[in-house]
């Protein structure tokens, strides 16, 4: 479908403005993780689709009243996107067995690029037929069918749960060691998080994958059309197409990595290793390869297209790290991590402009490029080195690290 131009006429600081106010909206993750993790992730996620598709609905009506409301309604979008990733973190905490946590996370956040894969289609199908204000009502009214399907059927945790077997939330419970409700959630030890090498593994992880992602996605298609001189749409990288591809190896890849695991070839340690390394060692290669290409059309989009598709390995890798190693704190980590890793979403776009001078700059391109590649390198050895797949000692009471140490302590005098 051709690209037309819409009703509105907003200069290019305007068209930035809306489209980072939406990121100010996820600077209140941390508390909303609060929320998420002492009284219900069910309700939380259910608040964070609500508060998009009440905006979403109000959208046509406000945007014509006046653009505040539109950056309005765009931070209280972004308030709710925040609040899924804590609010799912925690439920995948509740619900999965430790080693089929990267199944169970890779089929969650797989559903980011269906949904984001389906609002295109959906939308281009509606938009040329009744217009851009239906493509908001549209969009909004499958709410009505999530709503019901996720009040009947989701619960916090396997105990809430009633359409799953006495064993099954046996099972569930003793994975997770929850047989016994705790009367309230412990308080999040935050001097012993940031002081955590694992959990700084992921920050800079989650960090540096964040700007190269900016990168590829808001950078090298400008690269194209103003260095290459390729007639490369800006939004090509967004195409439905894309997310598929995306669908299929995040998929292929989880079930490899979970299938390891289950028969003991690997650790969950080594799991997060892999996919982290794929998610910076793919990319950073090729855009050294983008550096060296050429104006070989083909061949340069192909190799976009690759380290996008690596990119979406961190979803297996560190972003589930956070389960791993503090399941009890899963939503606090991953709102920390987030909040920080937005950053680059806000960085990157300034800095490519200024590097670049308007994007025309062979020299800048070659800076932006070479700084993005050491990030990557940076990203690999780091959580290579410090990251893990253990739970860490903070994450239990004094009274769960006793008990670990009563096996050992017979162990000990055993031998000795």
């Amino acid at each position: 479908m051709p690209w037309k131009d819409g009703p509105f006429d907003w200069d290019p600081s305007l068209q930035g403005t809306l489209l980072t106010c939406y990121f100010w909206g996820f600077l209140v993750q941390i508390p909303l993780a609060h929320i998420a993790e002492n009284f219900s992730a069910k309700w939380l996620m259910f608040f964070s689709v609500a508060v998009n598709v009440v905006c979403s609905l109000l959208t046509p009506v406000l945007t014509k009243l006046h653009i505040g409301c539109l950056i309005l309604l765009r931070v209280l979008q972004g308030v709710g996107g925040g609040a899924s990733f804590p609010a799912m973190h925690v439920m995948i905490a509740s619900w999965a067995p430790p080693k089929e946590r990267t199944a169970m996370s890779t089929i969650v956040y797989v559903g980011t690029f269906v949904g984001t894969a389906l609002s295109i289609l959906i939308g281009e199908f509606v938009l040329e037929r009744w217009g851009w204000e239906s493509v908001f009502y549209v969009t909004g009214a499958f709410f009505y069918i999530w709503i019901g399907l996720w009040l009947i059927l989701i619960q916090d945790n396997p105990n809430k749960q009633r359409f799953i077997s006495p064993e099954e939330r046996l099972m569930i419970n003793r994975s997770l060691g929850t047989e016994v409700n705790e009367d309230h959630h412990p308080a999040v030890p935050w001097k012993k998080i940031f002081k955590s090498s694992p959990f700084w593994a992921i920050l800079i992880a989650h960090t540096c994958t964040n700007f190269g992602w900016n990168i590829f996605l808001f950078g090298i298609p400008y690269y194209f059309n103003y260095i290459l001189k390729f007639n490369v749409d800006v939004n090509a990288t967004m195409r439905p197409t894309s997310y598929c591809n995306m669908i299929i190896f995040l998929i292929s890849l989880g079930i490899i990595l979970h299938c390891l695991e289950i028969k003991g070839k690997i650790s969950a340690t080594s799991a997060r290793k892999i996919a982290t390394s794929v998610c910076s060692l793919v990319p950073g290669a090729c855009l050294i390869i983008l550096c060296f290409i050429g104006c070989q059309q083909e061949e340069a989009v192909a190799v976009m297209t690759v380290g996008i598709l690596a990119m979406s390995a961190k979803f297996p890798g560190f972003l589930t790290n956070h389960i791993d190693i503090a399941p009890k704190f899963a939503g606090t980590l991953v709102a920390l991590t987030n909040t920080v890793a937005l950053l680059p979403d806000i960085v990157v776009p300034i800095f490519v402009m200024i590097f670049t001078a308007g994007f025309e700059s062979v020299r800048g391109w070659n800076i932006i490029f070479g700084l993005t590649i050491l990030l990557f390198a940076v990203e690999f050895l780091v959580f290579v080195k410090f990251g893990s797949g253990k739970e860490q000692s903070w994450n239990k009471t004094p009274e769960e690290n006793e008990d670990e140490q009563i096996p050992l302590r017979k162990i000990n005098k055993l031998k000795s």
